[in-house]
């Protein structure tokens, strides 16, 4: 393992297996993409996260859409190998301690990233600790506030137990990891030899943080109780009031404020998050950096031996997909089917729905919560029906889990299949249940449209219609998040609606949903079944003008330049 990293990568959530059940959604698919195009670039990165033996969860669905969970057990130990060194973090004044596990991510030209998994189910530590860096998202504001400290504060000690010296750069991805700034101004503070943080300590933790928030509503940022705080983070000693003073540890500790005041550089991940996450914390400076998916995962093996034959290094030069305009609109098509049928194969072979290769199909997958609104395309079913009967016959694929305690969005499945239901005999709709990374890539690749429906401007950026892209799927799509950069009206795809502006979100939904309604009966049903080669045309340009750009190539390079550089 290369110990010269020098940027340290912080996630909660990475993304790197379908079977590797340390992600819930596109936090960590983004940070899976990132990893992936770091190693790709050759960059000296490590990555930090918590190793989640118990996952995420497996979504089980009745009849009627309700949802019920139940643990993904799995053991680090017949994956990865485990490394040699250990970490300690006091929790509750009990030395709780860390072990890590290790996969490395290796790039196009050889060069690897490695990832630290933090584990505390490690012999010694009493029975409660062990089972602390269990469950991704899991537990009560206790259990979550002993993960991120022992993500933030843990990881930093693991990375200097294992011989990190030379990191110039901690990257934190979401709040989560923010406790690493306590930990990197206790650190030094102690090689001054000094008993409280002074301004001078703090602007030298500064220079080597960055913070990436993914958040534009403030109820999702981690903030935690002066109190449980007190009661939980017990490593500091006489120091604690010290950091408290100057790391923003007020009346709650925000981890979101001490990540911003504790990095020389913060972004958000579209260029209208960035909007809206300045009107959010006016007083600090924040730039956007559009988020990306790395190409050579998300292409579907069809596309992928169309762009070998025609764009030479493709996976190498993500900027060159801009010459699929020129490819064959027969070559394109043909692949798009052959994705297509695979994706119906695997539909039927789920009993969701009986599909048709011929037909029209729509795809809408993503975590299921209120201001995502899948219930958008449903919400006046004569209009469906007439679009289905008029404009072209429609079939469409949904999935998505609900958060556990996301009661709302349980409701929002159960509603699905009520609509369904109502559908049956005339609409074929399939729900899809335990949606994953190998179960996105299908969908973006097979289905025709990608649709996304958000509440404006609540959407930080989205990245599964980035993905559809690169297969060749345009999007019809709110103008929220990354969709107000990609979208050129018929040409990459379309819009639902007009430019909302980044002030609060108001309740659109009528006349989204008659936007989006319009535009399928009148434009984009009707160039699916009556004019192919304009449809074709569409498919390239989404390549060639979103693929190209929509990356994590490209999104690396601005990180580089931006936050990683001197």
């Amino acid at each position: 393992m290369n110990l010269s990293s020098s940027i340290a990568y912080f996630s909660m959530e990475i993304g790197l297996a379908a079977d590797l059940p340390t992600y819930a959604g596109g936090l960590g698919v983004l940070a899976g993409d990132t990893v992936r195009s770091a190693a790709d670039r050759g960059l000296d990165m490590v990555a930090v996260t918590l190793v989640h033996r118990r996952g995420y969860f497996h979504q089980q669905l009745g009849t009627d859409g309700s949802q019920s969970e139940e643990s993904v057990a799995w053991s680090p130990g017949e994956r990865l190998p485990e490394l040699p060194a250990r970490a300690t973090v006091g929790i509750e004044g009990r030395a709780v301690q860390l072990r890590a596990w290790c996969y490395e991510v290796t790039g196009i030209g050889g060069h690897v990233v490695p990832v630290l998994f933090l584990d505390a189910d490690v012999a010694g530590n009493a029975d409660p600790d062990r089972r602390l860096t269990d469950h991704l998202y899991g537990g009560d504001q206790r259990y979550r506030l002993c993960q991120e400290l022992l993500l933030g504060i843990g990881g930093v000690r693991m990375l200097r137990a294992l011989g990190f010296h030379g990191i110039r750069r901690f990257h934190m991805n979401e709040g989560h990891a923010a406790p690493l700034v306590l930990e990197l101004g206790f650190e030094e503070m102690q090689r001054r030899g000094m008993t409280t943080v002074t301004r001078e300590i703090a602007a030298d933790v500064r220079r080597h943080c960055v913070f990436t928030t993914h958040t534009p509503v403030p109820a999702g940022h981690d903030q935690f109780p002066l109190p449980l705080v007190q009661q939980v983070m017990t490593d500091y000693g006489r120091a604690y009031q010290a950091l408290a003073a100057d790391m923003l540890i007020d009346d709650t500790l925000n981890m979101t404020y001490l990540a911003l005041e504790g990095s020389r550089y913060v972004n958000g991940v579209a260029r209208r998050h960035g909007e809206v996450s300045r009107r959010m914390f006016s007083q600090y400076e924040i730039d956007s950096i559009t988020n990306g998916v790395h190409i050579g995962t998300w292409t579907a093996p069809p596309l992928r031996a169309l762009f070998d034959r025609h764009i030479a290094g493709w996976r190498e030069d993500n900027d060159s997909l801009r010459y699929a305009l020129g490819i064959p609109r027969a070559e394109v098509w043909s692949a798009h089917q052959t994705a297509k049928d695979e994706l119906v194969d695997f539909v039927d072979q789920r009993g969701g729905a009986q599909l048709r290769t011929g037909t029209f199909t729509i795809g809408f997958a993503r975590r299921v919560t209120a201001y995502k609104r899948p219930d958008l395309l449903f919400f006046d079913l004569a209009r469906l029906i007439a679009i289905h009967c008029e404009a072209g016959p429609i079939q469409i694929v949904l999935a998505g889990k609900a958060h556990p305690q996301d009661h709302a969005g349980k409701a929002l499945i159960r509603e699905l299949h009520t609509m369904m239901e109502a559908l049956r005999g005339r609409i074929e709709v399939a729900y899809l249940p335990e949606y994953d990374m190998a179960m996105a890539a299908r969908l973006v690749a097979g289905v025709d449209l990608w649709l996304n429906t958000p509440q404006a401007p609540l959407e930080a950026s989205g990245t599964s219609g980035m993905k559809a892209a690169v297969n060749g799927v345009p999007q019809l799509s709110v103008l929220d998040g990354w969709w107000l950069e990609g979208c050129i009206e018929g040409v990459t795809g379309w819009a639902i609606g007009n430019d909302p502006g980044a002030g609060d979100a108001v309740d659109s939904r009528a006349g989204d949903a008659d936007s989006m309604y319009r535009q399928l009966h009148e434009t984009i049903v009707p160039l699916y079944y009556r004019n192919r080669d304009r449809w074709i045309d569409v498919m390239r340009q989404a390549i060639a003008l979103n693929g190209s750009f929509f990356n994590t190539e490209r999104m690396i390079d601005e990180y580089v330049r931006k936050a990683y550089g001197p």
